[in-house]
């Protein structure tokens, strides 16, 4: 436009009239191109679709963009780009064609993330241009997606922790079934009963009190204690102490609920939530643990005063901590009711960050027997050593120390 403004007035002043000619042209040429822009101006809808909806690390996933032209007019050709969280990969681009009024086109492009946790695609940005290249216009789509990336899960032994004398709990668990109330066996109320368990239906129907059957026997309890201290995890990544503890975590629930298990899952996030108290389906478990985050003592404390009365009553209790001080681990050691079974994954945190090869520390080890002293069956992990290995040395039920896995 201000070369076409110099042409015009330039070429009126010398008198030539081509040149004013020209100036005129080029200084209304940008007018036209953004009124044409304008003009030309669509409504698209996006919408999206991923295959699987939910992700485990590394595993890729197909994410279909659906684009719909609701608008009145034709739409023109268009650029669109993807925004994504940065561990998704690069942004894609792609041309989206004319579309007639009501016309449907669709998109495919592929995912993959490298960490877990909650991640978004979207919003979407499309960009369209006057057929003079002058004006261009971007609009960005509403709506996004999330989705959610699990920690990864291996696949433990067959076996699971000896269960005779699961504390208060006795051979046979007491807890009613969670499967609805037509599960529940009842009997006539007797005097001294708790009131809390009273069944409101059967009373109903027979007009008298009736309670539920004490001596049902259900699914054994299982207690989860997940260590997300800041101070004492070390390593960074996937290679890092906390990511070990999260993965197996989410491995052992994955197998303790296959065997049927009570599952609690007692970290900060479930204490921040209020579903610590609460028996966890896996898919619940799952999506806490592919969020979990690095926290402060204070928050690991909460976690403690949270797991203590779910392990009252006995049980099998687990708990995945670092080696980072000998006061919060002797709180630990106290979950663990006499004639409980408990599990204790000792993380040596120092291996992890690379700064330590050979056997662990004196002051792991006697962490590990300060512990075991306690009941527990110990096992030191250090950096390199799977889940599974992990899990078969516990479960022996002995103090174990193994130096690096496969």
């Amino acid at each position: 436009m201000a070369a076409g403004l110099t042409l015009l007035l330039g070429g009126f002043l010398l008198g030539f009239s081509d040149i004013t000619r020209v100036g005129a042209l080029l200084a209304t040429l940008p007018l036209l191109a953004a009124v044409a822009t304008r003009r030309t101006s669509s409504t698209v809808e996006v919408s999206r679709r991923v295959q699987p909806a939910r992700l485990v690390v590394d595993q890729p996933a197909n994410v279909q963009v659906v684009f719909e032209n609701t608008s009145g007019r034709r739409s023109q050709l268009q650029l669109a780009e993807e925004r994504l969280d940065h561990v998704l990969g690069d942004r894609p681009r792609f041309v989206l064609p004319p579309m007639e009024p009501g016309d449907i086109r669709e998109v495919d492009y592929q995912i993959r993330s490298h960490v877990r946790g909650r991640h978004r695609l979207g919003p979407l940005t499309l960009r369209m241009r006057d057929p003079f290249g002058l004006a261009t216009i971007a609009a960005t789509t509403p709506g996004v997606t999330d989705i959610l990336v699990l920690p990864r899960v291996e696949v433990l032994g067959r076996g699971r922790p000896h269960s005779e004398g699961i504390g208060a709990e006795g051979t046979i668990p007491h807890m009613v079934a969670l499967h609805g109330e037509d599960d529940v066996a009842v009997r006539s109320y007797h005097e001294g009963d708790d009131l809390r368990r009273i069944h409101w239906p059967a009373t109903a129907h027979r007009s008298m009190l009736m309670v539920r059957q004490e001596d049902l026997p259900a699914r054994r309890r299982a207690v989860v204690v997940l260590d997300s201290r800041a101070d004492g995890h070390q390593g960074s990544g996937a290679l890092g102490s906390f990511e070990w503890a999260v993965s197996a975590a989410a491995s052992i629930a994955t197998h303790l609920f296959g065997h049927h298990y009570a599952l609690h899952l007692v970290s900060n996030e479930t204490t921040a939530g209020g579903e610590a108290t609460q028996v966890l389906e896996i898919d619940k478990a799952m999506a806490s643990l592919a969020v979990a985050q690095l926290g402060p003592v204070q928050r690991f404390e909460e976690v403690l005063h949270w797991a203590h009365p779910l392990t009252s009553a006995g049980g099998l209790v687990i708990a995945i901590v670092t080696d980072h001080d000998e006061a919060m681990l002797r709180q630990i050691a106290a979950l663990r009711q006499p004639g409980g079974v408990g599990l204790l994954f000792l993380l040596d945190s120092k291996s992890f960050a690379g700064g330590r090869a050979g056997p662990p520390a004196n002051q792991t080890l006697e962490l590990a027997s300060l512990v075991d002293a306690a009941g527990w069956s110990t096992c030191i992990v250090r950096s390199g050593m799977t889940v599974d290995a992990a899990w078969d040395a516990a479960s022996t039920r002995g103090a174990v120390s193994l130096g690096a896995g496969r």
